[in-house]
């Protein structure tokens, strides 16, 4: 019997474990994780956007506009601030994130900073903003690497079922 051939790539099992993590978010409009590998395939963190620890997801609100003060935007951490900030204390130094949405421009400075040296995503979909503009901008001038994520998958499905494993 030789190996089953079906198997998904480094890049779909790591952009997966994003995609399962943004599960996790509470917002109701967008759920984006984030995971970040070091140069040999180990999983040293992962992250979704949500309230800071310690902030109750009942108490602060999750809408998209209005007042500064009563939208989402100046409470919610980012996936990729998140991962950053769960991290046990290894280095990050050389290690790439995985992220479905390209980064804003403050998790970029996050990026840059704690040595992150590769950003792959799926969606440039804010691409034409100033906060993604500046954030290439930033990661080009640092020398962090991006790119979209090419892959023949349309979905990755995981199941709870007994007979399934």
């Amino acid at each position: 019997m030789s190996k089953r051939n079906n198997y998904i790539s480094w890049d779909e099992y790591f952009m997966g474990i994003a995609l399962l993590s943004a599960q996790r978010s509470k917002d109701p409009s967008t759920q984006v994780g984030a995971c970040i590998v070091n140069p040999r395939n180990k999983i040293i963190s992962v992250g979704y956007n949500g309230m800071p620890t310690g902030i109750s997801d009942d108490e602060f609100p999750w809408v998209r506009e209005g007042a500064p003060l009563e939208t989402k935007y100046p409470y919610v951490c980012h996936a990729e601030l998140n991962a950053i900030l769960n991290n046990i204390g290894i280095s990050l130094e050389n290690c790439k994130i995985y992220v479905p949405l390209f980064p804003c421009n403050e998790c970029c400075k996050a990026i840059i900073q704690s040595g992150i040296r590769e950003v792959i995503y799926i969606s440039d979909k804010y691409k034409e903003t100033d906060s993604v503009k500046a954030s290439k901008r930033m990661m080009d001038r640092a020398g962090v690497t991006y790119r979209r994520l090419h892959t023949p998958l349309e979905t990755l499905t995981i199941s709870f079922r007994e007979s399934d494993i």
